[in-house]
């Protein structure tokens, strides 16, 4: 497993157990199932304000790498991570009597043609808000989604996408795409027919739709308030846009694959060899966020198809397409872009597969990315600039190797960025150097020209392969037992209810990033003493701050470790007697000269001697 996969299974394994710190996932997994029965829902402000669920979105916005961007007021989540845990459930719950969202600041970042994406940024206190809600909200809607919808969504990624588009193109043998644009698609989401649709959903409490309402009516920096759209940046924007589409997606589906037929069949099998000898026009629709494509057998059925959805999008969702870019393609002769790959169908022998590689667009942008961040080593030629050099060069060969063609596009991305490199860094470059463990595991068996700088190698930036994606596994759920078994393994020596403890009763006076941090140490430490590595029990579990607070030491995680009692004892004792004491009280089996090492390590920073055992 690469190191970028390994990344994104830790941060779903994260997101499971911060819902079983607060004890959430049960009320998400009774969400999901009640909304799979149909349930409606009309008290869901009294979940999105329990203490629980508050706490959890305070943990989720804090890893969240956003949470340090201001918004209005200029506050981060380091202004948050002050506050007492009683205050910030009150500040929630007052806000949401009656919520009146606070201005939201407009920025403008670049888009690969040229143009720029306006984001909205709410203040962090609505990013907060925002997270409580579509936490409860979720789990509601998960369960009522098209299962081939993958952008912004638990689990599944573009590369589940690209995986179904050419399951669909070799298995089903599709050839016909219609590919549709919806202008500017998040700043035209009609308010009106969200809220519809939410409640059509089952989400009907009266309260928390008049509340998503003036959430949607936020003040816009410069620009005043809405009447329409889901401005990208907030955290709820991509659920609600989902909702949006979600009619559109069962729209399609129940055209041909979920049609229901009045003759009960065995298996899906008989179904569509039934249907197929029918009138019935054979056609799935793939979807990420806003960009979606419809496959179909013919170009007959792709047109028709094209006129029907430009027709629908536009009177159900008061949404117009792009003449120009919505348009029909035959894959046995032009390719057909989708998530910055583009792909096509080759004959070989009597069939047809289909290729992919990396569109012309996105190439340039990578290219430009590596020679951007190599004239930045020409003024900083650090081993710090160069790892961030060879991590966005592995990032990048992680994500396009779904490309089966990959090999030949980043051997022309290596051939531009290679003569940047030879040209800016000559004076810098050197035959030999040192590599990095990471280096021999991934790149060991390709022969390519060395580059060293700084006294690190650069990853060959042409040393990559085809990785074929897989198809989303359809039983992986974040809110079922069987789901979760496929994504999370439960921590070996974590006692839940000790967790639960924690939760229950986190420590008065201190603010919320340390009660926070509190249950992840005991977690990261697997319920163990970071000092003698003794199992930790209710009443013996206290945090010591590595960096004492007197000399600068704050709350976060890193500066934080859970410690029995006599262990805390005997990191602050100065007097021989006390000392000898709570020497005397340890467990002398898990007191061994590593955990003494251990001990006199945090003895000196606090500025005692360390204590010498004769």
């Amino acid at each position: 497993m690469t190191a970028l996969k390994e990344v994104c299974v830790e941060n779903k394994k994260n997101k499971l157990r911060h819902n079983e710190y607060y004890g959430t996932q049960e009320m998400f997994d009774k969400l999901y199932e009640r909304s799979k029965k149909g349930h409606k829902f009309r008290n869901l402000l009294e979940k999105i304000t329990s203490r629980e669920n508050i706490l959890l979105a305070y943990r989720t916005i804090k890893n969240n790498a956003g949470s340090k961007t201001s918004g209005l007021n200029n506050k981060t989540i380091t202004d948050i991570a002050q506050w007492d845990t009683e205050y910030i459930i009150e500040y929630v719950r007052n806000r949401l009597e009656y919520y009146i969202p606070q201005p939201v600041r407009r920025v403008y970042i670049p888009k690969p043609d040229g143009r720029k994406r306006p984001l909205g940024i709410p203040t962090i206190e609505d990013r907060l808000i925002q997270q409580s809600i579509k936490q409860v909200l979720e789990p509601i809607c998960e369960a009522k989604f098209y299962n081939h919808s993958y952008g912004f969504r638990p689990n599944r990624s573009t590369k589940h996408a690209i995986a179904r588009c050419m399951r669909l193109v070799n298995r089903s043998k599709l050839y016909f795409t219609v590919d549709v644009d919806i202008k500017g698609f998040f700043d035209n989401v009609d308010h009106g027919k969200l809220m519809k649709q939410l409640w059509t959903m089952g989400i009907q409490d009266k309260n928390l739709i008049s509340i998503l309402g003036r959430l949607l009516k936020a003040e816009i920096e410069g620009e005043g308030i809405p009447t329409k759209g889901t401005p990208q940046g907030g955290i709820i924007s991509p659920l609600l846009a989902n909702v949006v589409l979600n009619e559109l997606d069962w729209w399609i589906s129940n055209q041909w694959e979920t049609f229901k037929t009045d003759h009960n069949y065995n298996n899906d099998s008989n179904k569509y060899r039934a249907l197929k000898e029918s009138n019935m026009k054979q056609m799935h629709i793939v979807r990420y966020a806003d960009d979606f494509k419809i496959f179909c057998k013919d170009y007959e059925t792709a047109s028709k198809i094209k006129i029907a959805v430009c027709k629908w999008l536009k009177e159900r969702l008061n949404l117009e397409v792009s003449k120009k870019k919505t348009k029909i393609t035959n894959l046995k002769s032009s390719y057909s872009k989708f998530l910055g790959i583009k792909f096509k169908v080759f004959q070989r022998a009597n069939k047809y597969i289909i290729k992919s590689r990396i569109t012309k667009e996105t190439k340039s942008r990578l290219a430009y990315k590596l020679k951007k961040q190599i004239k930045v080593i020409q003024k900083e030629n650090t081993q710090k600039q160069i790892a961030k050099l060879n991590s966005m060069i592995l990032g990048m060969q992680n994500y396009y190797s779904m490309a089966t063609l990959v090999s030949h596009d980043f051997r022309e991305i290596a051939f531009k960025v290679n003569r940047a490199l030879e040209n800016r860094l000559w004076a810098s470059l050197s035959e030999k150097g040192n590599e990095s463990n990471l280096y021999k595991k991934l790149y060991s068996e390709y022969n390519s020209k060395p580059y060293y700088v700084a006294g690190l190698r650069i990853f060959p930036i042409s040393a990559v392969k085809t990785d074929p994606p897989m198809n989303f596994s359809q039983e992986i759920c974040d809110y079922t037992v069987k789901g979760r078994k496929k994504i999370h393994k439960r921590l070996k020596n974590v006692s839940p209810y000790i967790l639960n403890y924690l939760v229950e009763n986190p420590i008065k006076g201190e603010t919320i990033e340390y009660n926070d941090n509190r249950i992840s140490r005991y977690s990261g430490q697997n319920g163990c003493c970071y000092i003698t590595g003794k199992p930790l029990l209710i009443g013996d579990i206290e945090c010591h701050h590595k960096k004492p607070r007197c000399k600068g030491g704050k709350d976060n995680y890193r500066n934080l470790i859970l410690i029995s009692k006599n262990i805390h004892k005997l990191i602050h004792a100065k007097n021989q007697e006390t000392i000898q004491k709570y020497l005397n009280k340890v467990n002398k089996m898990y007191f061994d000269n590593k955990a003494l090492s251990k001990l006199n390590k945090f003895r000196s920073k606090v500025g005692n001697e360390c204590i010498k055992i004769v």
